[in-house]
This record gives structure tokens, C-alpha cells and sequence, in this order.
């Protein structure tokens, strides 16, 4: 069982979206993973990825250039906490790649992306772990649920292009 990380998640602190969706694991870590794949699905549209690095190891980089319907650019820098193929990754934007301290992260939050394969779909769990009740509220009121769950039905609809 790959859910949320160590603990059961702490509702004062931490925002949780899980579905099951129609497209394979092996899928769903590919949008995750691949640059190519993130950029079509990872921001609700009319936004757009306008850049995308992964450096898919602890350790590693993730950085997100998310672009406005103005042309404003949104750059995101985070770190890879755990990569473990098709089951779950770990990212944080308080630390910057080779785990170094960020001076100032963005929401600071750490996000776990937990897929179970579930008959032919995956049981898909995003977590955002935060420092403290005002981020996770500050988090929520920023829209979590509507944007991380918006993003995920593109990532279904853009994969389910893929089979």
C-alpha cells in the first residue's frame, strides 16, 4: 500500500485529492515523469507550462515554468524527496535541488503523489503537506481542489490519448 507517506494525514495541516482514474499506472507516472507529458496537463488551462526540468532521483530537480493567460511566468523550483517508479513521488519546493534549503519557497509544501493500481485504472492520491494551519488554509483558498483536481482530469484526457 502506497498511500499517504509515513502517517494518515493531518486535517489541520495537509490537503488531500484521491480518485480512481481510468488510465494505467504506468501512465500516470509518465505524466508525472516526462517533461513532454507534464507540460500538457500539469496547470489548469487556459494556463500553460511554458518550461519543465526533472531530474527523476532524490536529490533531483523539479521545476515548473507555469504561464498566465497575461504571458506572465509563474517559475517554481522544488526538489525530489523520493522517486519510486510507478508508486509514489515525493517533491518539496522548500529545499532546491541536491537538497538544498530554498530562501524563499513558494507555498512551501511538500507534495506526495501516491498511484495504486486499481483493476485498469490507479488509485491516485496527491497529498500537500504543510509547515503550518495558515499555509494549508492559505493552500485551500488559493483553489487546491478545484486546480489539483482540474489538472488531473486533463492528465486523464491527455493520457487516455496515449493508450
Amino acid at each position: 500500500m502506497t498511500r499517504s507517506a509515513i502517517r494518515p494525514p493531518d486535517p489541520d495541516l495537509d490537503l488531500v485529492l484521491e480518485r480512481v482514474v481510468d488510465v494505467p499506472t504506468r501512465l500516470v507516472w509518465a505524466a508525472w515523469t516526462q517533461p513532454q507529458h507534464l507540460r500538457e496537463w500539469f496547470v489548469p488551462r487556459p494556463w500553460t507550462v511554458a518550461d519543465c526540468e526533472i531530474d527523476l532521483r532524490p536529490g533531483g530537480i523539479f521545476r515548473t515554468v507555469m504561464r498566465s493567460p497575461d504571458g506572465e511566468d509563474h517559475p517554481d523550483v522544488g526538489c525530489l524527496l523520493e522517486v519510486i517508479p510507478e508508486r509514489r513521488l515525493t517533491m518539496t519546493d522548500a529545499l532546491l535541488p541536491g537538497f538544498r534549503p530554498a530562501r524563499n519557497p513558494g507555498l512551501g509544501f511538500t507534495a506526495i503523489i501516491n498511484m495504486e493500481p486499481e483493476g485498469e485504472g490507479t488509485r491516485y492520491n496527491a497529498t500537500a503537506l504543510h509547515q503550518d494551519r495558515e499555509g494549508r488554509v492559505r493552500h485551500e483558498k488559493m483553489g487546491f481542489h478545484e486546480g489539483w483536481g482540474t489538472a488531473l482530469d486533463q492528465l486523464v484526457d491527455y493520457m487516455q490519448g496515449m493508450e
